[in-house]
């Protein structure tokens, strides 16, 4: 969430400013501002609304300066209002700074900064900082930030610039991401580096506690302290081709079509077919440490916290180890009970969700093995945790995830054979799974070669107001995931529930105005769910059901049934999700709806 990014160099920076916040819109916002520091002072032009509005204001008006620093803002303390947008300014007006994060202790600086004459504009926490900061200055900006940090608590990715120092830029991270652009005779801060890819794709990261201090000559990384760090410049493998629409009409739908393509790429290198096992190096354990796991616990949020209720089914049924998925936010306060035998999987696409990276501490703290199944390289769960695995699914920009989905339970599957193997499945088992993991990406192919038909479905059932999803067993966290697409980008009110709890009180809801989304393959409870949907007709609801079978039961019953090919039990959520998806996504553009950036939402969740 929120978006960085920060430039120093012989160029105008205004502009690139502006072109580096645009590449960052996906991870969601509601203001956007830039400082420049112009020879006289720092320039503040900011908005409320969209980075259109800061550039309507820009026109004819814009900054001139070669350091400058932009944000975006997805509001946590105070309104979505031009007032608190970023960058905020100092008692001065000669420091400026931008912030994503939360300073939990700016209540208290904030009422000790008023006793000492301080007046504040905003309702942010942010304007707390740079009061301090401005409060700390002596003439040396690095030394002013570093003392002012060390009085706070909380999460920050900041950006400083000020006017007395025209040659320097100070940015620091702790629990948000951020990185150093190495460019030729320039450098650049980002959040994400998608907003530098078009000027460079050398990158240093930085780590908690770092501070990166930058001039036109080159940059510093050190500490809050004087030490300073020596580390390595790592190079971006993708670039801007892969984050564009490529001709489809939003991001999403793009990331939709591209899972065939994405799940190769997560499966590529890891498929044992001899040994029906899985190569998973990246695990950094051995059989006998494998051996010794005796409990998973399994820690995400979101979508992610979906995929790994589908990694739960696997891993008990197939590798018969006992399983737990709990909540990142959860996690680290519940007292988990978890050992050196305990194995505590993470699982974020962003790799930077601030919940679940605090739930990898708390378990590192506790003695567990942690392992990271994360789709950004470099990014901060990848670096801290123990040994995983990179999803290499490819930019995912559109907020609700898609393809990293896919892409998670496909990962879980090789977490799963591998661990499994070593057990107690036989090798034809393992062998015949992986032979179905083999032949999902031509059978989401052909799903999405009939994506017309869920397009027509669409047009049946945009205006509900509420849906429900119902499935059973490897398919309840399907449903689950299905109705969370529904409600991000078409804001209908949708619950995913397991297909027996449905007498258990949503049943009150069913009427004729119900739409209820069945996902029902012909496993070993089909006929228990197609009593359910006998028991939902009985109430006048409209039945939609994903199937990979016809028959005359589901003919009867529904009002509109998608077959998808069949595969192994196990295998059937990266198949039954595809319609899915498809589903949300084509009503949500006949509501009208910002599908790539749904409103209040944020690709990389960054606050506790």
């Amino acid at each position: 969430m929120c978006g960085i990014v920060g430039y120093i160099g012989p160029r105008q920076a205004a502009g690139l400013l502006v072109d580096g916040l645009r590449r960052m819109e996906y991870r969601g916002y509601d203001s956007a501002g830039l400082a420049i520091v112009n020879g006289h002072g720092v320039e503040v032009v900011k908005a409320a609304g969209k980075l259109d509005n800061l550039e309507q204001r820009l026109q004819g008006a814009t900054p001139t300066g070669t350091l400058g620093i932009g944000h975006t803002r997805w509001a946590t303390h105070g309104a979505p209002t031009t007032t608190n947008a970023h960058p905020h300014t100092d008692q001065s007006g000669r420091i400026a700074v931008i912030h994503n994060g939360i300073i939990e202790n700016a209540g208290a600086l904030r009422k000790a900064l008023e006793g000492r004459g301080h007046v504040f504009k905003s309702e942010t926490d942010t304007e707390v900082l740079a009061h301090l900061v401005g409060e700390l200055y002596a003439g040396n900006l690095e030394e002013a930030v570093a003392a002012a940090l060390r009085d706070v608590d909380g999460a920050y990715g900041l950006a400083f610039v000020s006017a007395d120092e025209p040659g320097v830029l100070v940015a620091a991270r702790k629990g948000s991401p951020l990185l150093v652009g190495v460019g030729d005779g320039e450098f650049f801060v980002a959040s994400d580096a998608s907003a530098l890819l078009e000027h460079t794709r050398s990158v240093v990261y930085l780590d908690d506690g770092e501070m990166a201090v930058l001039s036109r000559d080159g940059y510093r990384i050190r500490n809050l302290e004087t030490d300073f760090i020596d580390k390595p410049v790592n190079q971006i493998e993708w670039d801007l081709a892969t984050i564009e629409r490529g001709g489809f009409d939003h991001f999403m739908l793009k990331e939709i079509f591209e899972q065939p393509e994405s799940l190769e790429n997560t499966l590529r290198g890891h498929l044992l077919d001899d040994e029906g096992s899985a190569r998973v190096h990246g695990l950094n354990m051995t059989d006998d440490e494998l051996k010794q796991i005796n409990r998973i616990v399994i820690t995400a949020c979101g979508t992610s916290w979906h995929s790994a209720l589908i990694g739960e089914y696997m891993l008990e049924e197939l590798a018969r180890i006992p399983v737990e998925v709990e909540y990142a936010s959860e996690f680290r306060y519940r007292n988990p009970v978890v050992d050196e035998k305990t194995l505590v999987i993470a699982i974020s696409q962003s790799g930077e969700t601030a919940d679940t990276l605090a739930a990898i501490h708390e378990a590192k703290l506790r003695g567990a093995r942690t392992l990271g199944l994360v789709n950004v390289v470099g990014s901060t769960i990848a670096r801290e945790v123990d040994g995983g695995l990179y999803l290499r699914a490819g930019p995912e920009v559109g907020v609700a995830s898609t393809k990293a989905f896919t892409s998670q339970v496909a990962a879980l599957t090789l977490v799963t054979l591998r661990l499994a193997r070593l057990r107690n499945l036989g090798i034809m088992q393992g062998r015949a799974i992986i032979e179905g993991l083999r032949k999902i990406p031509a059978q989401i192919r052909q799903i999405l070669d009939r994506a017309h038909e869920i397009e027509a479905l669409a047009d049946q059932f945009w205006q509900s107001n509420n849906a429900l999803y119902l499935g059973r067993g490897v398919n309840f966290p399907v449903a689950l995931e299905g109705a969370l697409k529904l409600k991000e980008i078409s804001y209908i009110h949708a619950e995913g529930y397991p297909a027996a709890e449905m007498k258990h009180g949503p049943i009150a809801l069913i009427d004729e105005n119900m739409p209820v989304v069945f996902i029902a393959p012909k496993d070993t409870v089909y006929g228990k769910i197609v009593s359910n949907i006998e028991e939902v007709k009985a109430r006048g609801g409209r039945v939609i059901a994903i199937v990979n079978e016809r028959d005359a039961d589901m003919a009867r019953l529904t009002d509109f049934c998608f077959v998808i090919p069949t595969t192994l039990n196990v295998l059937t959520p990266l198949l039954t999700i595809i319609p899915l998806q498809l589903f949300s996504y084509y009503v949500a553009l006949r509501r009208g709806c910002n599908v790539d950036q749904p409103r209040n939402l944020a690709k990389s969740v960054t606050v506790e």
